[in-house]
C-alpha cells in the first residue's frame, strides 16, 4: 500500500477519534456507559465514510495450478462399428478418460469426431454411427482450442479418413500424437470401386464419358468383371486383372445417352474369390440426358484475359457450349441463346442491327476500350456519360437483388475492376445485384445490373479484368466452383426466356447419399418484389416406401431454404407450396445409396504409424493402453504451471463495509434515543 494512502487513514483515525470525542466527551463530560459506546459508533461511522473517501486498494495475490491438455479423441464413425471395433473403442476411451493418475498430472479433453469434432460429457451415448470421418479437422479443432500449448493427443481410431486433408500431415510436429489402433489390421484380398467421374449432365443421342478407379489389396493375381448396368440391362462390360505389382486400374468407356432425363447406372466389379467386403464391389452413380445445349457467343474486337476466364466459368456446366469470335466472325446469330458483347465498339453494328430482329438476351461488358458512344445509340437500358478518366470500381453486394437467388460469395474482397470514370442514368426496370465502390465512398451507380422486359432479358457489368475476380475466388475457397457457380446462375437467367414465376425453386435431380440435400426458393408478390412474408412449406415423398414428410422452409437473406439431411437412399417427389396463395412448385429427386464408412476392410495401421512417426508421437493397440497410461505419465515435458495471480479490489468493493456503516448509524441513533440524547 502507498506511503500516502497509510498516512490518509492515519490522518482518518485522527479525525474520526476527535470527531466523536468532541460530540460525546468534550462538551458533555459525561463518561457514561452508552456514552462510550454511542461515541465508539459515531467513530466507526465517520472512519468508515472516509475510508470509502480514500478508496484504499487492496492486494491478494493467490497461486493456481495449470495443468497440461490431454486431448482424448474417439473416432465416432460408422466404420468403427463395420470392423465390429466399437466396444474396444469404447473401452479404451473410458479407461483413459476416467484414469486417476492422468487427472491428477492433465487436464483430460474429451473429444468425438466424425464430420465435426464435438466435446465428450458423461451423458453422451457413443453411437458410431458418422457418416463421415475427418481425422485431418481433430487438428485443426484441437489447435484453435490449445493456442500457444504444448499438449500430447490420444487418438482412438481405425485410420481410415474420408473427407478433408491428409491428416498425417496436419497435426504439428510440436505435438506428439499417440494412435491407439482398433480395428482388425489383418490385410485381406478386397477389390473395390474408389471413385466413378461422370458429368452431371449428357445431351441426347450423344455418348458421355465415365471413369471408374478400380483398386486391389492383395498378393496374388486375380481376374475380375467390370461391368455397368441400366435398369438391369448391362450396358459395358470389360475384363481387368491385377497383381502384387498392378493394384489399381482405370476404366474409361463411352456410353450411350438415349432417353432424355435422370438415368441411374451401377458399376460393379465382381470376381470368384472370397471376399471379406462386398459392399465396395459397386457403387452407383447417375446422369440427367437433356436433349439441347445452351449456345452462348462471347463476341470480342480485342484480345482479353476476361475472355478465357468467362468461357472456362461458363463450360464448368456441360449444358454450355461457348463459341469465340469476332463481330465479323460470328455471322449467324441464330443459334446462339445468349449473345456476350465484350467491349462493344463500332465493330458491333452489324450485330446490334441482327439482334433486333432476333432478340437474344445479351450480356454487356465495358472497359476501357469501349465505344459508349455507340453504345448509348444500339440501347436505351442505361445511358453512359463518360470521361476519358480511368477510375477502379469495388463490388457491393446487394441483398434486396430479386431476379433470382444468387449468393454473396464474398464480392466485397474481390480487386476493384477498371472503368472510365463517368455517370449512369438508369430506367426503372434496371435490377442492381453489385453496386460500385470507389476506394470507401459507396456510389448508388451499379457495377453489375439485369433488366427483364417482355420476356427479354440483358445483363451489364460495367468494368474490365472480372478475371480477377475468379483467381481471387481460388485464392479464397482453394477452388473455382463458387464463383463459376454465380457465372452459372447469371448465364441461366440470361439463357430463359420465359417470364418471371412467383414461385422459384432451385435444387439438383439427384444427390449421393450423405450429400447435404438443400432446396432454395423465392417467392415474390404481385410486383415481383421479393416476399418476406410468405409461407412455405415443402412435402417430400418416399416413391417406393409412399411415405410423406412436411417441412418448412427457413428465410434466409434474400430466399428461403431446406435442408433434408438424413434422407434413405431412394426416389423422392416433393411440393413447394407458399400457403398464402396456394401457389406450388413439384419436382423430384433421387438419392443414390453410397455409404463411404463401409468402403473398408480393415484399420489404416500404416498411416496411423506415420502419423505417429511425423509427431514424434508412438502408435499403440487397444491391448497396449496400460502402456500408453505410463507413457503420457513418465513424460517429462508436460508439467504442471504454478501461476501467481495477483487481484486488485477497491475497498468501495466491499459491501460488508457498507453494511457496517448502516448498521453504526442506526444502532448509534438507537441507543442516543433510548437514553433521550436526542
Amino acid at each position: 500500500m502507498p506511503t500516502n494512502t497509510i498516512l490518509l487513514i492515519l490522518l482518518s483515525v485522527l479525525v474520526a477519534g476527535g470527531l466523536s470525542y468532541i460530540q460525546y466527551f468534550y462538551k458533555n463530560k459525561n463518561s457514561a456507559t452508552h456514552t462510550k459506546i454511542v461515541a465508539a459508533l459515531r467513530f466507526v461511522s465517520i472512519f468508515g465514510l472516509l475510508l470509502l473517501l480514500i478508496n484504499p486498494i487492496i492486494s491478494k495475490n493467490t497461486f493456481e495450478d495449470t495443468k497440461t491438455p490431454l486431448a482424448v479423441v474417439l473416432d465416432n464413425s460408422a466404420s468403427i462399428k463395420d470392423l465390429k471395433a466399437n466396444i474396444d473403442a469404447q473401452k479404451v476411451f473410458e479407461q483413459l478418460i476416467s484414469n486417476k493418475d492422468l487427472q491428477e498430472k492433465y487436464t483430460i479433453q474429451p473429444y468425438l469426431f466424425d464430420k465435426e469434432v464435438v466435446a465428450y460429457t458423461d451423458n453422451d451415448t457413443l453411437q458410431f454411427n458418422g457418416k463421415q470421418s475427418n481425422i485431418g479437422k481433430v487438428a485443426k479443432t484441437l489447435g484453435s482450442i490449445n493456442k500457444n500449448t504444448l499438449y500430447p493427443t490420444v487418438l482412438i481410431t481405425d485410420g481410415n479418413q474420408t473427407e478433408g486433408e491428409d491428416y498425417t500431415f496436419a497435426f504439428p510436429t510440436t505435438h506428439k500424437v499417440y494412435p491407439v489402433v482398433v480395428g482388425d489390421t489383418t490385410q485381406y484380398l478386397d477389390l473395390k470401386i474408389t471413385q466413378v467421374n461422370a458429368n452431371k449432365y449428357a445431351f441426347l443421342k450423344n455418348k458421355f464419358p465415365v471413369e471408374v478407379f478400380l483398386q486391389y489389396n492383395g498378393t496374388k493375381p486375380i481376374t475380375a468383371n467390370f461391368s455397368i448396368v441400366a435398369n438391369g440391362t448391362t450396358v459395358n462390360k470389360s475384363s481387368v486383372s491385377f497383381s502384387s505389382t498392378k493394384k489399381s486400374e482405370v476404366v474409361q468407356v463411352l456410353l450411350p445417352a438415349e432417353k432424355i432425363g435422370l438415368q441411374v447406372y451401377t458399376a460393379k466389379i465382381e470376381s470368384n474369390t472370397t471376399e471379406k467386403n462386398l459392399y465396395n464391389n459397386t457403387k452407383r452413380f447417375a446422369v440427367e440426358v437433356i436433349d439441347q445445349r445452351t449456345e452462348i457467343a462471347i463476341i470480342s474486337s480485342i484480345n482479353h484475359p476476361d475472355i478465357g476466364a468467362l468461357k472456362r466459368s461458363i463450360e464448368t456446366n456441360a449444358q454450355r457450349k461457348v463459341t469465340l469470335g469476332s463481330p465479323n466472325q460470328i455471322t449467324d446469330l441464330s443459334k446462339f441463346n445468349v449473345l456476350v458483347l465484350y467491349q462493344p465498339n463500332a465493330d458491333f453494328k452489324k450485330i446490334y442491327e441482327a439482334n433486333k430482329t432476333l432478340k437474344i438476351n445479351t450480356f454487356t461488358i465495358t472497359g476501357l476500350a469501349t465505344d459508349f458512344n455507340f453504345l448509348n445509340q444500339q440501347q436505351n437500358t442505361i445511358n453512359f456519360k463518360m470521361s476519358s478518366q480511368k477510375e477502379d470500381y469495388l463490388a457491393v453486394f446487394d441483398s434486396n437483388f430479386n431476379l433470382f437467388a444468387p449468393e454473396n460469395i464474398g464480392f466485397e474482397t474481390f480487386p476493384p475492376l477498371e472503368n472510365p470514370f463517368g455517370a449512369f442514368v438508369l430506367q426503372d426496370n434496371v435490377s442492381v445485384l453489385l453496386k460500385s465502390k470507389i476506394r470507401n465512398v459507396e456510389t448508388e451507380d451499379p457495377l453489375l445490373c439485369f433488366t427483364e422486359n417482355l420476356g427479354k432479358r440483358n445483363a451489364f457489368l460495367l468494368g474490365e479484368n472480372s478475371w480477377k475476380w475468379r483467381a481471387k475466388s481460388f485464392v479464397n475457397k482453394n477452388s473455382f466452383e463458387i464463383y463459376d457457380q454465380f457465372i452459372d446462375k447469371t448465364i441461366q437467367f440470361l439463357a430463359s426466356n420465359d417470364a418471371k414465376k412467383n414461385l422459384i425453386v432451385s435444387h439438383e435431380r439427384f444427390y449421393n447419399s450423405g450429400e447435404p440435400v438443400e432446396i432454395t426458393a423465392q417467392f415474390f408478390n404481385k410486383n415481383y418484389e421479393f416476399d418476406e412474408k410468405a409461407r412455405l412449406s415443402i412435402v417430400v415423398t418416399n416413391k417406393k416406401a409412399k411415405q410423406s414428410k412436411t417441412y418448412d422452409l427457413l428465410k434466409s437473406t434474400n430466399s428461403y431454404k431446406v435442408n433434408l439431411d438424413g434422407l434413405l437412399a431412394g426416389t423422392y417427389s416433393f411440393t413447394v407450396k407458399e400457403l398464402n396463395s396456394n401457389t406450388s412448385y413439384t419436382s423430384g429427386f433421387e438419392i443414390l445409396d453410397f455409404d463411404i464408412e463401409k468402403q473398408f476392410v480393415n484399420a489404416d495401421l500404416a498411416k496411423l504409424k506415420q502419423l505417429a512417426a511425423q509427431t514424434s508421437g508412438k502408435t499403440f493397440t487397444k491391448n497396449q493402453v496400460e502402456a500408453l497410461i505410463k507413457q503420457l505419465l513418465n513424460a517429462n515435458e508436460y508439467q504442471t504451471i504454478q501461476k501467481a495471480i495477483h487481484k486488485k479490489t477497491p475497498l468501495i468493493e466491499w459491501y460488508w463495509l457498507l453494511i457496517i456503516i448502516a448498521l453504526s448509524l442506526a444502532t448509534e441513533w438507537f441507543l442516543r434515543k433510548w437514553n433521550g440524547l436526542l
